[in-house]
């Protein structure tokens, strides 16, 4: 019995020892392999710690560079929320000189020609008295022979006296509120965001703001110019013809039309040729850009030499950005939208020549070798092999340029070629009328949002 006992003790001693041994063979081999990745090596180390280390660098430079740890000390939120509300509101100037305070002159936006006559009923007082100019909830102010009185909400009476010897004089309390602004040639009071009174050294000039695109569908001189929608509606189709050359509809329609605040008629034809130059500019780019793919492509082409040169067509094609070629159209032609066609066809050939190109090279051969079994030409391989697979990439691809080139349409536009994109230019140039840009930067909006759903709608048709 002992010796069984002994036997069986070293039986299972040797089989710990072949289970050790064999673990330990494990971790060699395991250690073998994988050594390079248990212990890597000083330059998988270092490499790693380089590049976060340069790209935290570049980050500090960047925010050096461009000084954006004071881009908060630069913004300026009265300015943004004055220019926020010229794009939603309008405002009517009231001014006067001090020779003679108390005649008015009454303007929407400061117009010469948009003159109110009679006054707005916020507007107290006949021609040759003392007026009050009402703010509603922020207050009034008086204006009499010699001075002006502010009477604000929430604050006590603010007095500003005509300019003797050039200077202009404010009595009030000694602490002024923040709303007013004294300078050596002006006086700027803004009690809130919707009324503002400026002082200079000869004249007066109180803005009023209200919310709305005052006059849109029909301007100061026009007959409907105070008529609402439903008084629209009953002169269109139920009153009697104001001109008897033409219909009430017509009417409406021209008034409309050749509205000479908002200028409906400018902005739509300017909005035609952007979209002129989107749909020519990217066909161009589509009838040039496939045939040329196929040629650039190693499976269809051969010839390497041949390959190099128009992959390289493609790069400078692309390389060069829309704006620096309609920049050179323009020189070379004029301003004008064949400059804008241009410059969109020629960016776009190479850079869906270059798209076509790889899809072509990565097509699935065995179709390609089917149509060859069949004793087809390399023309008809082309045709029956390799278009069938790359078309709706294509048809994709060019419908989302498409898009694309209707907004960079605008800003091609914008220096030169035409286009809203030029009106959209005049408009911020003016700095006068915000709600102008708005405008146009929502029939922008809105134009590019139905491409993008009859492209969508195009794309579903013909691809599936």
């Amino acid at each position: 019995m002992a010796a069984r006992k002994i036997n069986c003790q070293w039986r299972k001693r040797s089989k710990v020892m072949k289970m050790v041994s064999s673990k330990s063979e494990i971790e060699n081999k395991i250690y073998q392999e994988f050594n390079h990745i248990i212990y890597p090596s000083w330059r998988k180390k270092v490499i790693p710690l380089g590049v976060v280390s340069i790209g935290l660098l570049y980050l500090v430079y960047v925010v050096s560079f461009f000084d954006l740890h004071n881009i908060g000390k630069r913004w300026n939120t009265e300015r943004a929320s004055f220019f926020a509300l010229d794009s939603y509101a309008h405002k009517v100037h009231v001014q006067s000189y001090w020779k003679n305070p108390v005649k008015l002159k009454v303007t929407l936006e400061g117009s010469r020609f948009e003159t109110y006559d009679p006054y707005p009923e916020w507007v107290i007082g006949s021609k040759h008295e003392n007026k009050r100019i009402d703010f509603g909830d922020d207050g009034y102010l008086v204006l009499l022979d010699n001075k002006v009185v502010m009477h604000w909400s929430g604050g006590v009476p603010i007095t500003v006296t005509r300019p003797v010897n050039g200077k202009l004089g404010i009595q009030s309390v000694e602490d002024l509120p923040d709303y007013v602004r004294v300078t050596k040639n002006k006086i700027n009071v803004r009690p809130s965001l919707y009324s503002r009174v400026q002082f200079y050294k000869t004249k007066i000039v109180i803005h009023r703001y209200f919310n709305g695109w005052e006059y849109f569908f029909f301007d100061f001189q026009s007959p409907l110019a105070n008529h609402g929608f439903f008084d629209t509606l009953r002169f269109v189709f139920l009153d009697k013809r104001l001109d008897p050359k033409m219909s009430n509809l017509s009417l409406a329609w021209n008034e409309f039309l050749y509205n000479g605040l908002w200028l409906h008629k400018e902005v739509y034809v300017a909005l035609f040729q952007t979209i002129f130059m989107a749909v020519l500019g990217t066909l161009i780019a589509a009838v040039f850009g496939l045939p040329i793919a196929f040629m650039a492509a190693y499976n269809v082409t051969p010839f390497g030499s041949v390959r190099f040169v128009l992959r390289r067509l493609f790069d400078a094609l692309r390389g060069i950005d829309m704006l620096i070629w309609s920049l050179i159209f323009i020189r070379a032609f004029g301003m004008g939208p064949f400059s804008g066609i241009l410059a969109i066809g020629v960016t776009d050939t190479g850079t869906l020549g270059k798209l076509m190109s790889e899809s072509i090279e990565n097509i699935d051969k065995k179709e390609m070798e089917g149509v060859k079994s069949t004793g087809a030409n390399s023309l008809q391989q082309n045709r029956f092999g390799i278009l069938p697979q790359i078309l709706p990439i294509f048809i994709s691809q060019t419908l989302y340029y498409l898009e694309s080139n209707t907004r960079g349409a605008v800003v091609v536009g914008a220096m030169g070629a035409g286009g809203i994109g030029l009106q959209f230019l005049g408009s911020l140039q003016t700095g006068k009328d915000w709600e102008n840009v708005a405008y146009i930067s929502l029939v922008v909006l809105v134009t590019v949002v139905v491409i993008d759903i009859l492209s969508a709608k195009a794309r579903r048709k013909l691809i599936g």
